[in-house]
């Protein structure tokens, strides 16, 4: 088990999916979160889903962390300034781990031919994503180098430029993020930090579970319509990944590099919340890469 007992992570994007499971993951391993998002008990984001970031600190303090709830557009720079305050005033401006998930374009990607799709929404899906990342670096990395040793992730998809998602804004936002993790590497070694981009696998996360009309409790149903899907992972896979990570003393190591769920799960040996081991690098290069008929691969080979 991680342990990060006495330390303070930021989560941006904590609402739902990957951002919501990391930052109970490191709660789980005694962090202190403070969990960002649009989405409150009060007042829906534009995306109109039901989860909210006080659900998210609940979970985080429920799993033996202490989880703190920040409203935060972080697009704005007001907001995060109002965040970076909260982080100062609560945690004596202590940060040790900043996980940079925000996202917010799910009702703006479009796939297909660029010059056929709206122009606003994927100018939209640059705003909510690649400006809310640099906002983030720009006012909470003063406080993520004030100790040697500090974390960021990137939370992106994909841990290379191979494949294309047939979208053009979408490809280049994720580029564009990794690419952080990557130049942050760069900028942070003068002050003993660390800096890697993340990506998870195939995600069940809420939406993508609604998406196929199923559950966690019933998701091998999916995999009728998108036999890729029986080597999906949870969203807690790749946050206990990022637990890992930030709990290794010696993870300088990988600085500058895109990781993925299945690289850090090799590396540090957990498990997703059923107990397997999903390995979707490999069903990418041996199953989907290869053009193997995935409904022949089987799939426990693989987990």
């Amino acid at each position: 088990m991680a342990d990060l007992q006495g330390k303070v992570a930021a989560v941006t994007g904590a609402t739902r999916g990957a951002g919501r499971a990391i930052a109970v993951e490191l709660g789980a391993a005694g962090a202190t979160v403070f969990v960002g998002g649009r989405s409150t008990r009060e007042r829906k984001s534009p995306i109109n889903r039901d989860e909210t970031i006080e659900e998210t600190a609940e979970l985080v303090t429920a799993a033996g962390g202490r989880g703190v709830a920040v409203r935060c557009d972080f697009t704005d720079p007001a907001d995060v300034d109002a965040f970076r305050d909260r982080v100062e005033a609560e945690a004596d401006g202590r940060l040790d781990v900043l996980v940079d998930d925000v996202w917010g374009g799910e009702q703006d990607t479009q796939f297909g031919v660029f010059w056929e799709q709206d122009l606003e929404k994927q100018l939209g899906m640059w705003r909510n994503s690649v400006q809310a990342h640099l906002v983030t670096l720009h006012r909470l990395l003063p406080l993520l180098i004030r100790r040697p040793g500090g974390l960021l992730v990137e939370v992106t998809d994909g841990d290379d430029d191979e494949y294309y998602a047939q979208s053009l804004a979408y490809d280049s936002v994720k580029v564009a993020i990794r690419r952080f993790g990557t130049v942050m590497a760069k900028e942070l070694e003068a002050f003993g930090g660390t800096s890697v981009a993340v990506t998870p696998g195939f995600l069940r996360s809420e939406q993508m579970l609604e998406h196929f009309g199923v559950t966690e409790g019933n998701w091998r149903d999916a995999i009728a319509k998108e036999p890729h899907y029986a080597m999906s992972e949870t969203p807690h896979y790749v946050g206990r990944g990022i637990a890992a990570l930030a709990a290794d003393p010696d993870r300088h190591r990988f600085t500058g590099r895109a990781l993925a769920s299945w690289t850090l799960m090799r590396e540090y040996g957990f498990t997703d919340l059923d107990g397997s081991r999903p390995d979707w690098g490999r069903w990418y290069e041996e199953v989907f890469k290869a053009g193997v008929d995935p409904t022949t691969a089987d799939a426990s080979e693989y987990r």
